[in-house]
């Protein structure tokens, strides 16, 4: 069964020209990064929920910087995965394809991605709070903390989206344009439940797009996707991509 909707959907890609792709932490996890919740999301006494908030780095900044710090070790050491790789290749493949994502590590560049729409920040960008100008740092560890910005002495934040503060507008606003331009949508290793994000393939598919969502486990996005497949991105994607590269073949 699987097989069949695998040809069905190599066989859709192969006739149209724009697609748009949202990722969360699922196709992180293949990589080796944990989600940072529940039992595994403890950090000292503290859950990420206590230290991702804009209250609790006005209070302490250097203990959010000692997490953000621990975080970007874990980040670092991790590698793209074969499902980054093969959604890396396909932005040559459609006329127009869109990378949009929840997750904060980079590694969608790291495996060839191009601007990819980063919808809750990116954890190798920093933000000076007096100036509010934009730089990468790949520093692991960092030489300070907290780290100050190097131009005005001005105290740098993680550029991520923290709980309680809204996307930025202009990266949310454009992922809803392309989700509603696209004529399939995939949806992997997301929940489907974390808002606005979760409204993005919903959007698609209201514009006529075709579904398809890859997940290890049915969420609630599954009984309106056209394609859903049980499974990782890193075994999936490189299936339906072989299936692509070779349409007649097994």
């Amino acid at each position: 069964m699987r097989e069949e909707k695998l040809n069905e959907l190599a066989g859709l890609l192969a006739s149209v020209s724009r697609v748009a792709v949202l990722t969360g932490a699922g196709i992180s996890a293949e990589s080796g990064i944990p989600t940072f919740r529940g039992e595994q999301g403890l950090w000292k006494q503290f859950r990420a929920e206590e230290l991702a908030t804009p209250e609790a780095f006005e209070r302490d900044p250097r203990l959010v910087w000692e997490w953000y710090d621990w975080r970007r070790k874990i980040i670092g050491q991790a590698a793209p995965n074969a499902g980054h790789r093969i959604l890396a290749a396909w932005q040559g493949m459609f006329s127009s394809f869109s990378l949009i994502t929840q997750n904060i590590d980079g590694l969608h560049e790291r495996a060839g991605s191009r601007d990819p729409l980063e919808l809750h920040g990116c954890i190798w960008k920093v933000r000076c709070l007096r100036e509010g100008t934009l730089s990468e740092n790949r520093d692991v560890p960092l030489r300070d903390l907290p780290p100050l910005c190097p131009d005005c002495g001005g105290l740098l934040r993680p550029h991520v989206v923290w709980f309680g503060e809204p996307l930025d507008s202009r990266v949310l606003d454009e992922a809803f344009r392309r989700c509603s331009s696209c004529q399939v949508m995939f949806v992997v290793g997301t929940s489907a439940v974390v808002h606005p994000a979760a409204a993005l393939p919903l959007a698609a598919a209201e514009a006529g797009a075709v579904l398809v969502e890859v997940n290890p486990e049915p969420t609630p996005l599954t009984r309106a996707a056209d394609f859903s497949f049980r499974g990782e991105s890193g075994s999936l994607l490189p299936l339906l991509n072989r299936k692509l590269a070779a349409p007649d073949g097994p």
